[in-house]
């Protein structure tokens, strides 16, 4: 799996208060669930967001977003970010309120 630590490391700290946080490794990187459901990831470039179609523009509105395009097509509710973004706490902070509150409204798996 190629995906950075650093960036993964960051992220773990963000949650590390959030009971039902798990990890698994999927889509070539790391993904973080909350009770099942898809937060946020990281991979080689960067993070990803679940944010869900509801919370979508609002995302894209951050500088450093933009849509997942993961596998040649676009994939609606996820956000692919740069690492800049991931770096920058203020903005990686907005990202993931907006995919805990996407997966805090989705029923444990």
């Amino acid at each position: 799996m190629a995906y950075d630590e650093g960036l993964a490391h960051l992220m773990r700290d963000d949650l590390h208060e959030e009971p039902g946080i798990t990890e698994k490794k999927m889509f070539g990187g790391l993904c973080i669930l909350l009770n099942g459901n898809m937060v946020c990831g990281v991979h080689k470039d960067g993070g990803m967001f679940r944010v869900g179609k509801p919370r979508e523009a609002e995302a894209l509105a951050i500088e450093g977003a933009q849509e997942m395009d993961f596998t040649g097509r676009r994939m609606g509710g996820f956000i692919d970010v740069d690492s800049d973004l991931m770096g920058d706490d203020t903005r990686r902070g907005q990202m993931m309120a907006l995919a805990l509150a996407n997966a805090r409204a989705l029923p444990p798996k």
